[in-house]
């Protein structure tokens, strides 16, 4: 499996918007995402249609085990994940690749 990086995505915008320069094309990729990242540090979400839905959740304090030693119990603290859900038409695209298997 491929990975796609900031750098992919940067030369994908310059190849679309061929009259952003390469500085150009690299400030709007890091703006878009530096404001993505700025919502939901402040725990709001982030809606992008058609493409899916970052929400900022909070898990609470549970306790866990160790597998390798299971009498006992440990305490796995609280933090603050952040969620992705799919948009329909991203869900729709990924299960055609489940398809082509």
């Amino acid at each position: 499996m491929n990975t796609l990086t900031k750098k992919h995505i940067i030369k994908a915008v310059q190849s679309a918007m061929p009259e952003l320069i390469g500085e150009e094309a690299i400030k709007v990729v890091q703006t878009v995402l530096d404001t993505i990242e700025s919502a939901l540090a402040q725990g709001h979400r982030v809606e992008l249609r058609n493409f899916g839905v970052f929400e900022v959740f909070n898990t609470k304090e549970r306790p866990g085990r160790n597998p390798n030693n299971p009498e006992k119990t440990v305490v796995i603290p609280a933090r603050t994940v952040v969620k992705f859900h799919p948009g329909k038409e991203m869900k729709a695209k990924v299960l055609l690749l489940k398809d082509q298997e």
